[in-house]
């Protein structure tokens, strides 16, 4: 069965629909409207900013040279002629054992030797020599003395303390200098160059000391962590007055020196014509459109080349999607497509192509 619509429905219903499409249109507009007012109120600053390609350390400093003060032979101390935080040369006596039962026997021995040489033959005599090296060594190991020119850094002995053989009393120091062995990851090897700058920071100490890469070995190792590193040797000569010994730090190697950039959004940069442009935004409203030459930073920033010095405040030349990224039209896309094979690799630090 049919039902029959009479003419005055069929207007009514007509310009029912015709409303409806007419409200969609309004509302599609004013979002538009909404979204290019948004953009053209959206601003960037363009701000300068200090760049560094440097490797992350950390570590505990190390003396140049260390000795650890030890007794070679049982005995009594009788004499204790340096202390703690002395400085030394080498050759210093630092502890004497008795020596009194060592001397004897060397003198004994000297007697026997005036003795040998009006009676004995020239071999018995040589044997009796090579015997005095020996005593004369081991009056020598009675004493505790330093190897090279240092500081002494802990000392716990006095005089008439028995001391074993290889008993630990003490530690030198050299201090001229401070070295650590710090790792480094496989990826970063490559830049790696003896010589390059070190700059250290020190929980103990107010400020930065510099430094240099000593040196790094041709072979890798995996730690315990399954990460494959290097360990390569740092150094510091000028070791400030508060940095001791076995302090820790962090620090950076520097691969280049640092640079200044001129950085800002990416979506602040526009294109004309294969030309990038920005419109910087003047005070009274108006903006100044004036060309530029920028290059990758980062994922969302470029590195003002020219056209800008820093301070500006630029308006946007394009949307930014939810996701932080430009959006990009249909042609774009396919453009991008395109040429996705002819893009060069990203500059060191992981920027993309702009």
């Amino acid at each position: 069965m049919k039902i029959k619509i009479s003419k005055r429905k069929k207007i009514l219903l007509s310009g029912l629909i015709a409303l409806l499409l007419l409200l969609v249109i309004l509302r599609i507009s004013r979002g538009i409207a909404e979204k290019r007012a948004a953009s053209s109120q959206t601003s960037y600053v363009v701000r300068k900013e200090t760049y560094e390609n440097v490797i992350q350390i950390a570590g505990t400093v190390a003396a140049a040279k260390s000795q650890t003060l030890k007794s070679l032979n049982d005995g009594t101390v009788v004499g204790v002629y340096k202390k703690e935080g002395d400085r030394v040369k080498a050759g210093d006596l630092i502890v004497q054992l008795d020596d009194t039962e060592q001397q004897y026997n060397l003198a004994n021995l000297d007697y026997e030797i005036s003795v040998a040489r009006q009676n004995q033959t020239a071999g018995k005599i040589k044997l009796m020599e090579t015997q005095r090296t020996s005593l004369v060594r081991k009056i020598a190991d009675r004493k505790i003395v330093a190897t090279f020119d240092g500081i002494i850094a802990s000392l716990d002995v006095d005089p008439g303390d028995y001391l074993e053989a290889k008993d630990s009393i003490g530690t030198l120091v050299d201090t001229s200098y401070l070295t650590a062995d710090v790792e480094v990851a496989e990826t970063d090897v490559s830049k790696l160059k003896v010589g390059q700058k070190v700059d250290f920071t020190f929980p103990a100490y107010d400020g930065t000391v510099e430094g240099y890469l000593v040196s790094y070995p041709a072979i890798g190792e995996v730690t315990s962590r399954g990460a494959t590193i290097v360990n390569a040797k740092v150094r510091i000569d000028d070791v400030p007055q508060g940095v001791l010994p076995n302090f820790s730090f962090t620090g950076k190697i520097q691969i280049t020196e640092p640079e200044q950039k001129l950085v800002v959004e990416r979506f602040a940069i526009g294109r004309d014509k294969g030309t990038a442009f920005a419109e910087i935004m003047n005070r009274d409203g108006s903006t100044t459109k004036v060309a530029v030459e920028v290059e990758p930073y980062g994922l969302e920033y470029v590195n003002v080349l020219s056209g800008l010095e820093g301070g500006e405040i630029l308006k946007a030349q394009s949307d930014v999607s939810k996701s932080g990224r430009m959006s990009v039209s249909k042609k774009g896309q396919k453009a991008q497509k395109n040429n996705k094979n002819q893009q060069q690799q990203p500059p060191m630090g992981g920027m993309p192509p702009f």
